[in-house]
């Protein structure tokens, strides 16, 4: 399947129902409550809260929680006449542009330095010493 022959079967089973006239604000709305779902179940499958369900039934409740959330995005993408392929080719060419590998790789060394800073700090250390001692990042 094709991004654009999915926006144009998610406009149809819209317009089949008259879904199509909810406005772009209240679409919207519904994609941050997906998205609420989203954060949710990563934080459960990052260990940060408890899980009720085994790994692979969560990555799968994930994967459809993430579908939710894109279908309104692209529900909102129709509603004001915007083409999602052709969008998502114009983001990878600007991705590939702004972040050439080698400082894409310096970034996420930063990172991962800063995430090892952070863990320091949570296991009482001093988040600007390897040994760690002191005090909030």
């Amino acid at each position: 399947m094709h991004i654009r022959e999915y926006q144009e079967w998610l406009q149809a089973y819209d317009e089949a129902r008259g879904w199509h006239r909810v406005s772009p604000s209240q679409t919207l709305v519904h994609v941050m409550e997906e998205v609420g779902e989203v954060a949710r179940l990563v934080l459960t499958l990052e260990g940060y809260r408890d899980a009720p369900e085994d790994d692979a039934a969560l990555r799968a409740h994930l994967q459809e929680e993430l579908a939710d959330a894109a279908t309104f995005l692209f529900k909102i993408a129709y509603q004001y006449g915007l083409d999602m392929e052709a969008g998502l080719q114009g983001n990878m060419r600007k991705a590939e542009e702004r972040y050439p590998v080698d400082q894409g790789r310096e970034d996420m060394a930063r990172y991962l330095e800063r995430q090892r800073a952070n863990l320091r700090w949570m296991e009482g250390g001093d988040p600007r010493t390897p040994e760690g001692r002191g005090g909030p990042p």
